[in-house]
C-alpha cells in the first residue's frame, strides 16, 4: 500500500492566461495536502486541506473566484466522503461561507449528508463557523465576465448557445492507514439558473470511496456527469480488476458515449496506485504518492 495524494483543479478549456496559475494552484493544495499524509494524518484532513486552499486560489472556480450565476451571485457546492464507514457531508448552493469544503465537513460529522442553500448557512452558523460577505469571494475577472454575459443576454433576448460549462477543483487520497477520502468544490457553471446544483455535491456522481476498492472526483459538465453517476461507476470498473488508469479513461469514455458529455475524473485504488483522464482541452491535475520522487503537474 502506498499512500498516495492526486487533486484537479477543473476539466474544461482553460484559457492559455490561466493555464500556468491553474498549476502552481493544483501545486500549491497538493503540497497542502501531502504534508499531511507524510506526517500519518488522515485522508480525510488532507483532502481538506488539499481543497481549501484550492478556494482560497482566486484562479480557480471554487470559494474566492467562483463564477457568478444569472442574478450575478456566488452560490457554492461542496462534498466530502470517507471510505470507511462511507460517512458523506454536502452542501449546494451556499453563500456567505468561504470554504465549504469544510462545511461540507461538519455536515459529514453530523447526523445529516446533505444540507442546500439557507439550510446549510444556518447549520453553519449553529456550528459557529466564520461567514463572510458574499461579495468578498467575487473577483474582477469573473465579474467583467458576468458583465459581458448579460449584456449579451439581455441584447439576444436570453436567446443564446446555452450555458457555458464551469470548472471544479476535487481531491482524492490514502493515507497510510488504508482509509481513502475524496472531495470536490465548485462555484458551478458560469451565469447558472439560481439553485442550480451540478454532480460535485452528489455523492456516487462528483465523489465516491470506498476503503475496499478506492476513490475518484468528477469534475465537468455536471448534469451529464450526474446522469451516468460517473463517480460510483469509475470506482466500480477497480473492483473488476483495471487500474485506476483504465478506469478513469473507461468512465470518460462512458460519459461520451452515453450522454454526449465532457469531462474529467481523478481517482486512487486502495493500493495507492493513481489515474486520471478527460475529454476536454485541459485539465489541471497533480500528484504525489510514496512511489515517486517528486510530484506530478499537469493541465
Amino acid at each position: 500500500m502506498t499512500t498516495s495524494l492526486i487533486v484537479h483543479g477543473g476539466a474544461w478549456d482553460i484559457p492559455e492566461d490561466l493555464l500556468e496559475a491553474h498549476k502552481v494552484g493544483c501545486k500549491a493544495a497538493l503540497l497542502k495536502g501531502w504534508s499531511i499524509l507524510k506526517g500519518g494524518g488522515h485522508a480525510l484532513d488532507a483532502v481538506e486541506a488539499a481543497i481549501k486552499s484550492m478556494e482560497d486560489d482566486p484562479a480557480l472556480n471554487a470559494g474566492t473566484g467562483a463564477v457568478l450565476n444569472a442574478e450575478g451571485e456566488v452560490q457554492l457546492d461542496a462534498s466530502l466522503m470517507e471510505g470507511a464507514a462511507l460517512m458523506a457531508g454536502a452542501v449546494a448552493a451556499v453563500q456567505g461561507i468561504k470554504n465549504p469544503i469544510s462545511l461540507a465537513r461538519l455536515v459529514l460529522e453530523s447526523e445529516n449528508v446533505f444540507l442546500v442553500a439557507e439550510g446549510a448557512v444556518m447549520f453553519a452558523r449553529a456550528a459557529g463557523m466564520e461567514e463572510c460577505d458574499p461579495r468578498q469571494l467575487m473577483v474582477e475577472r469573473e465579474l467583467r465576465l458576468w458583465e459581458a454575459w448579460r449584456r449579451e443576454y439581455e441584447s439576444h433576448r436570453g436567446e443564446g448557445s446555452g450555458t457555458p460549462m464551469g470548472d471544479t477543483v476535487g481531491a482524492v487520497a490514502l493515507d497510510r492507514h488504508g482509509n481513502i477520502a475524496a472531495g470536490d468544490s465548485t462555484g458551478g457553471s458560469p451565469f447558472k439558473h439560481p439553485g442550480r446544483v451540478g454532480d460535485s455535491p452528489l455523492v456516487g456522481c462528483g465523489i465516491y470511496a470506498d476503503n475496499g476498492v478506492g476513490g475518484a472526483a468528477c469534475t465537468g459538465w455536471g448534469e451529464g456527469i450526474t446522469r451516468v453517476v460517473m463517480a460510483k461507476s469509475a470506482v466500480d470498473l477497480l473492483k473488476d480488476g483495471e487500474s485506476p488508469r483504465e478506469a478513469a479513461a473507461h468512465a470518460v469514455a462512458m460519459l461520451k458515449e452515453r450522454v454526449d458529455g465532457k469531462g474529467g475524473v481523478i481517482m486512487v485504488d486502495r493500493t495507492g496506485n493513481v489515474g486520471y483522464a478527460f475529454n476536454t482541452a485541459h485539465m489541471a491535475h497533480a500528484y504525489f504518492t510514496e512511489a515517486i520522487g517528486e510530484p506530478v503537474v499537469g493541465v
